[in-house]
C-alpha cells in the first residue's frame, strides 16, 4: 500500500489492513484503528509461525539487504531491541539514531524538522521505526506527503503505542485461548476461553498510551466473547474521556470504574499493571502523591483468579513485586518475548516478506 497522496488522513486507513497480505505491503502502521479483525488475525498466526521459526532455527534471511531505521527521540529499552532483533532475526540489519537529549544525532540540535530528518535517513533505509514526545507526530509524518518509505509508530507522546497493543493481544489471544469472530477465528488452544473476557487495566491510565492503545484494539476487534474492561486508577490518573468515548461505540465492550485493586480482579481473566509515568509529570511533587498507589503483591493474587494472567509493558518500578515473578500466572516476561514475535511479524508484511 504505498501513500502518495498528500490528502491521505488515519480515517482514510480505518480497516485498511486486512486477511490480504497485499494490504500490509509498504503501508504505515500508525494506529489500531488500521487493522480489520481479519487483519489482526493474519497478524497472530504470522506471529506464531516467526515464534516456531525462531525456536527451531533461529531465524531467516527472508530480510536479507533490508535495513531497518530505528529513530527513538525518547528513551526506549524493550520497543527499540525487540524491533531491532525483529529485523536481525530475519537477516536485515538496522541504523539506531537517539534523537533524545545527549543522543547520537546533530540533526535537532542543528534545528532540523522531524520530517527533513526521516526523509533523509529513509534514503539509506527501508522503513522506519518512530518514537516522538509530541502526540501526534507520527502521523504527520507518515501520512504528511513528505516521506516514501513506511512508518511505524513505537509511540507519541501520551497518544498511541500500536505496536506495544498488538503484541499484548496477541498474548491475551495466546495465553487464554480467545477467540476471534471471523473466519477460522475460533482459538487453536487446548484451553478455550468461554464467557466474558474481564480484563483489569490498572495504574497510570492517563499518562499510559499502552493502554490507550489496548483499549481501542480490545473494543473495535470482533471477538466470540463479551467484553469487560475494568478501569482502576488514583483520581487524578484515570483512563481519559476521549479513549473512554471511543470504547463507548462499541456494543459488544462494557467499561466499569474501580478503585481497589481487590475489588477488580475478581472474576477478572487479564490483570495488565502499567507504572506511574513519572517523566510526565509537571512536578516530583505530583509524582509522589500518586507513587505507589497500587503494587500487586502476592497477597493480592491469592485472592485472584486462578486463571487470571498479569500482564505488565515494562519496565516495573514498584507496582509489581518481584515475589509476583515466580507466580504461573505472571506473564510479563513471556509478553516480552511476544513482542519480538508479533514485531517479526510486521515487518515481514510490511516489507512483503511475510
Amino acid at each position: 500500500m504505498s501513500l502518495s497522496s498528500n490528502s491521505t488522513t488515519l480515517a482514510d486507513l480505518t480497516n485498511s489492513l486486512t486477511s490480504d497480505s497485499k494490504t500490509w505491503k509498504n503501508s504505515p502502521l500508525i494506529s489500531v484503528t488500521q487493522i480489520s479483525t481479519p487483519g489482526l488475525l493474519l497478524l497472530f498466526q504470522t506471529a506464531q509461525s516467526m515464534r516456531t521459526l525462531v525456536r527451531t532455527n533461529g531465524g531467516d534471511s527472508r530480510l536479507q539487504h533490508r535495513v531497518l531505521a530505528s529513530i527513538f527521540y525518547e528513551a526506549s529499552t524493550r520497543t527499540s531491541c525487540s524491533f531491532q532483533a525483529a529485523m536481525m532475526r530475519l537477516g536485515g540489519t538496522f541504523l539506531h539514531v537517539d534523537g533524545g537529549k545527549g543522543g547520537n544525532t546533530s540533526a535537532s540540535k542543528k534545528g532540523e524538522s522531524l520530517e527533513d530528518t526521516i526523509r533523509c535517513l529513509e534514503c539509506y533505509t527501508d522503513v522506519t521505526v518512530l518514537r516522538h514526545p509530541t502526540t501526534g507526530s507520527v502521523q504527520r509524518v507518515a501520512l504528511g506527503g513528505g516521506t516514501v518509505k513506511p512508518v511505524i509508530n513505537a509511540g507519541d507522546g501520551v497518544g498511541e503505542h500500536p505496536t506495544q497493543a498488538l503484541l499484548d493481544f496477541f498474548t491475551i489471544w495466546d495465553e487464554l485461548g480467545v477467540s476471534l469472530d471471523v473466519s477460522d477465528g475460533d482459538s487453536e488452544n487446548e484451553k478455550k476461553h468461554e464467557g466474558e473476557l474481564v480484563i483489569v487495566l490498572l495504574g497510570d491510565l492517563k499518562h499510559g498510551r499502552t493502554v490507550h492503545s489496548l483499549a481501542k484494539l480490545l473494543a473495535r476487534s470482533s471477538i466470540k466473547h463479551k467484553l469487560v474492561l475494568r478501569y482502576c486508577a488514583p483520581p487524578s490518573l484515570e483512563m481519559p474521556s476521549h479513549v473512554k468515548e471511543y470504547v463507548e461505540k462499541f456494543p459488544n465492550a462494557k467499561q466499569e470504574q474501580y478503585t481497589t485493586m481487590q475489588e477488580a480482579v475478581q472474576g477478572a481473566n487479564v490483570l495488565y499493571v502499567t507504572r506511574v509515568q513519572k517523566e510526565r509529570f509537571e512536578s516530583v511533587e505530583d509524582y509522589e502523591k500518586v507513587k505507589g498507589a497500587y503494587v500487586v503483591d502476592a497477597s493480592l493474587m491469592s485472592s485472584a483468579p486462578s486463571g487470571m494472567i498479569v500482564m505488565h509493558p515494562l519496565p516495573r518500578v514498584d507496582e509489581i513485586d518481584t515475589e509476583v515473578d515466580s507466580d504461573p500466572r505472571a506473564c510479563y516476561f513471556r509478553q516480552m518475548e511476544n513482542g519480538m514475535f508479533v514485531r517479526m511479524a510486521i515487518l515481514a508484511l510490511i516489507l512483503g516478506a511475510p
